[in-house]
């Protein structure tokens, strides 16, 4: 996304890898994929502080449009927590390389960043 918007570098990507599985694996959050959205859309929004009108604008359009990933991604899959989407223990390194080498992760994990990182180019088109 950093790329398709002029964000800038790699950061974007880093600033939101401790999302993966919930929160650093440990599932009892929202999707890191959500979370990642989010933290995109509140950059691609930003605007200084101290204009405090057009501030709150982007704070306000940013909300709306996290609101738009969320409820689409609640729509499609049904829930918005890791463990329930996944169904692994990212804590269990066993059952992180069974779901590995099954090849269940494109459909699970990677297929849900695809989702939601083709909403975010879909809302760039609006």
């Amino acid at each position: 996304m950093w790329e398709a918007t002029g964000l800038g570098s790699e950061d974007l990507l880093w600033a939101s890898m401790a999302f993966n599985g919930g929160i650093a694996g440990q599932r009892e959050a929202v999707c890191g994929a959500l979370s990642g959205a989010a933290v995109y859309l509140g950059l691609k929004h930003r605007t200084p502080l101290q204009q405090t009108e057009k501030a709150q604008a982007a704070k306000d359009a940013a909300r709306e449009a996290a609101a738009a990933v969320f409820q689409d991604f609640k729509k499609q899959y049904g829930k918005i927590i890791c463990r329930e989407l996944v169904g692994i223990d990212f804590n269990d390194a066993a059952a992180v390389q069974r779901h590995r080498e099954s090849g269940a992760w494109i459909n699970n994990c990677s297929g849900i960043v695809q989702a939601v990182v083709s909403r975010l180019y879909a809302m760039e088109g609006t």
